[in-house]
């Protein structure tokens, strides 16, 4: 039998339902699939060539496990200028993805018993990765627009509290956290020697007038409390690659690639030749993007706001909405009987070929995820399709 620690923990629901929707996809039926956090786009070029040229020069073999000192350097100054934050390069740690970099900080600051503070809704991993490591999700409601309630936080904290996550821009939400909020919790968490890991893979996907501010940019306090976690998944298309990083404590980054010396070693070294070129070369790619995202949001906000029962929150960054859906629950049609947002998303994929994924992942069981990382066409076909296949429940 599978350890308890296996048995205790719920599968990634975003990576389940994608492989049904594979599967159907293999089958030859047309899904509109909103389901998956991934951009549609390819990844850049300069970077595919930069991988290419990196290869064919042999660099192919082991190196040191927290990163070649080149993308270490070049990820010094993209915080720099980015973010206004000030690193060695043996404060930061590269890592199979942006995934890892969190997993690899729960593991290194929490200790069996440990509460650790979670915003909902919440993406995926967190929850699993707290309970792996021993430690306790607490878990923290936010307000209609998704964002922070301090009372809610500072009514949470307890002696056991050890660390608080936030992911600004938010996966599920689209949540930007304001530089006011952000500054309340980073005095909570100075006050109270928390640390925060702040999950900011997103950064670049914001839109309008909003600005995205990273925590540890805000005091020296908050600086020693703080581990960032970035990526190129998302802002560079390269969610296949598998590289992303963490910059924190010095005590903290050793810690964390210690861990990573024993699970994975050094993620994989030609790509992160490539991922030097994506943070030096590849802004007017992303800008491209970003300005693309924004113009599906505006698509997808507005025309998902016409159907009855699934309004919600403008996002400000990142590439989802989130309607609550407790309209739709008790209705029925044919042998369908809608309890939950589960029900609602399964009917939803048979009955519309539309993909969706049910709140309740995201500790937020009355809402559903949709992503807008897919074109324009497939939007408005996938809205037509789900307004026909609501409009049936009574």
């Amino acid at each position: 039998m599978v350890s308890q620690r296996i048995l205790d923990m719920t599968p990634s629901a975003t990576s389940t339902l994608g492989g049904k929707i594979s599967e159907m996809k293999g089958a030859g039926i047309n899904i509109a699939a909103f389901n998956l956090g991934e951009p549609d786009f390819p990844t850049p070029q300069k970077v595919a060539d930069a991988c290419t040229k990196a290869m064919l020069e042999g660099k192919t073999k082991y190196i040191a496990i927290g990163g070649i000192i080149q993308l270490r350097q070049a990820i010094t100054e993209k915080l720099r200028r980015d973010n206004n934050l000030t690193y060695t390069p043996d404060q930061i740690c590269v890592s199979t993805g942006a995934k890892q970099a969190v997993y690899n900080a729960v593991m290194a600051l929490c200790n069996p018993g440990d509460e650790v503070i979670i915003p909902t809704p919440c993406w995926v991993s967190y929850v699993e990765m707290v309970k792996l490591a021993g430690g306790v999700p607490i878990l923290v409601k936010t307000d209609d627009r998704f964002h922070i309630i301090m009372e809610e936080v500072k009514n949470a904290v307890t002696d056991k509290t050890k660390l608080i996550i936030i992911n600004t821009p938010n996966n599920p939400t689209g949540a930007v956290y304001s530089r006011d909020t952000l500054e309340q919790l980073a005095q909570l968490a100075v006050e109270k020697d928390i640390y925060i890991i702040a999950d900011e893979v997103y950064e670049k996907l914001i839109y309008g007038n909003v600005e995205h501010v990273s925590i540890a940019s805000l005091s020296p306090g908050i600086y020693d409390k703080t581990i960032v976690v970035n990526g190129f998944s998302k802002s560079y298309s390269m969610t296949g690659w598998r590289v992303g990083y963490a910059a924190g404590p010095k005590d903290v980054i050793k810690g964390m690639t210690s861990l990573q010396g024993h699970v994975t070693t050094n993620s994989t070294t030609f790509i992160q030749w490539a991922a030097i070129t994506a943070l030096q070369e590849c802004e007017e790619e992303v800008e491209a993007m970003r300005k693309e995202f924004e113009r599906r949001r505006e698509f997808m906000y507005e025309r998902l706001n016409l159907i009855p029962g699934m309004q919600c929150p403008k996002p400000e960054g990142a590439f989802y909405l989130m309607p609550n859906v407790s309209y739709y629950l008790g209705k029925k049609y044919k042998n369908w009987s809608i309890q939950n947002a589960g029900d609602l998303c399964d009917y939803i994929l048979e009955e519309a070929k539309v993909a969706i994924v049910p709140g309740n992942a995201f500790e937020a069981p009355e809402t559903v995820r949709f992503a807008y990382s897919v074109s324009i066409e497939t939007i408005a076909e996938g809205m037509e399709r789900l307004e026909r296949a609501l409009n049936h429940l009574t």
